[in-house]
Formats: C-alpha cells, structure tokens, sequence
C-alpha cells in the first residue's frame, strides 16, 4: 500500500500583494461612497428626511410715526420778583428783603401753598457810571430776588399778578408766565397711541406699494415727549391793577416712535 501525502491548499486567486490592494480598494469605495451621501435625519414620526436648511431673515419695514394730543391747561406757574437799587450793598439787600416780604405776604393771602412758591434766583450786582473822561465807578448796588410761584386755578393767576404788584410797587416785577397740566400721563398717552397708529399706517402703506402685505411689528423704540416752551413777557415794573388778562389756550404733547414691521 504506497503512502498518500497531502496535496498542499489550492493558491486563492488574489493572493498576497494582490489581495491587499483588493480590499484597500473595496474600503475606499465604501468611504467614498459614504462622503457623498446626503445627510439624513429622522423626523418626528420616523421619516427619514435631509436635514433642514436655515431660512433667510425676512423683510421689514421701518418707519418713524408722529403723535400729537392737546388739552385745556389746569395749572400756571408765574415768575415774579423784586428789584431795588441803593447806594450801599447793604442798603440794597435790605430794601430788597423788605419788597420779598411784601410779595411773599400777598401770595399767602391769595392763597398760595408755601410748597408752591419758590425762590429761582437772588442776586447783588454793582451799578456802574462814567465821568466825562470815560471813567467808570460804582454809584450804588442792584440786589433781586426772582420767585417761581404754581397757581393751580388758573382762573386765579390774574388776581395773584395784580396781588403781588399792589403788595411791591415800583420794586415788584412780572418776568412771564407758562401755562401746563398738572398730570401730563394721560395726554402723553394719547399723544403715544397717535404715534403708533402714524407708525401703523405709514408701514402698510409701504407694504402695499412694494406689492407686500404687512406682518408683525418687530420691534419699536420711543424719543423723548416734546412740548412747547414757557411763554414769557418781557420784564416790567408792577403798576398795580387787578392784573393782566391771560389767555391760556391748550398744552399740546408731541410723541415720536420708530418701528420696524415685517413684510410677507
């Protein structure tokens, strides 16, 4: 019986360096495949979807709107004082210390508050001369005293202006009066909800003529209120009366807001 030996494994067709650069390729094409790949993402209900793309910022509209709202005032507030003129500095401030409680006495009597009267300014100031040569020097002293004074009737400011010059006389002055309200919150609010209607109506019809409708409002910004300044007359000696004939007329408040709605 002649021994069999066993036959040796048939060689694999790829074998050895061959085989290696099969399966480094085979890999390769695996990643390549896998870098080209959309990528995907599971929805709520298990879709598999592409992943959302962000959107672009929409457009908007910016517009500036104006209001305006007016009402009778209910307050004045008067701005009087006292002046005199002396030789001596002393005598000047004595002079005029007698005249501010001459005025002071009459506001109380028509019955000013003391929280409403208060004292703006007070000064002492040289007057001068000249000789024939040009020559300047002091010839006496000049002291005042200058009061902000509330009325809250405003049917009462007539009388108090003529108080307080009966009370003065030639020493008494009236530099002017302003006429306000004494809680401006509501008419600012009208003077706002103006304002943003003005906004409002600007914004849609800019919309409309850029064939857009008009979305929300985005965002708004408010400026300082705006009202009148004081009118004042010029200064002038008391000279007794029951005082001027004022005309108050209306306080007007002025609101500015920018806003920026979005266009669909």
């Amino acid at each position: 019986m002649t021994p069999r030996h066993p036959q040796p494994p048939a060689a694999h067709p790829l074998s050895g360096p061959l085989r290696a650069l099969a399966v480094c390729t085979a890999l390769g094409g695996l990643l390549l495949g896998a870098a080209a790949a959309p990528a995907l993402a599971a929805s709520p209900g298990g879709t598999v979807r592409p992943a959302a793309v962000g959107e672009a910022a929409p457009s908007t509209v910016s517009v500036i709107g104006n209001g305006r709202a007016s009402q009778a005032p209910d307050v004045a507030v008067l701005s009087v004082g006292v002046e005199a003129t002396r030789p001596t500095a002393k005598e000047a401030m004595a002079a005029q210390e007698t005249a501010s409680a001459a005025l002071l006495d009459a506001l109380h009597r028509q019955g000013v508050a003391d929280r409403d009267i208060r004292t703006e300014s007070l000064s002492l100031t040289p007057v001068y001369s000249q000789n024939a040569r040009g020559e300047s020097k002091v010839t006496g002293y000049q002291a005042g005293q200058t009061f902000s004074v509330k009325v809250r009737d405003i049917d009462r400011a007539g009388p108090v202006m003529g108080a307080v010059n009966d009370a003065t006389g030639d020493a008494g002055r009236i530099n002017g009066v302003t006429f306000d309200v004494s809680d401006p919150t509501a008419l600012r609010a009208r003077a706002r909800e103006a304002a943003h209607r003005d906004a409002h109506d600007k914004a849609a019809h800019n919309a409309r003529l850029g064939g857009r409708r008009l979305g929300r409002l985005v965002s708004v910004s408010e400026g300082e209120s705006v009202r009148p300044g004081p009118s004042t007359a010029p200064t002038a000696p008391a000279d007794g009366g029951e005082g001027a004939a004022l005309a108050p007329g209306e306080i007007e408040e002025h609101v500015t807001v920018t806003a920026v709605y979005e266009l669909l």
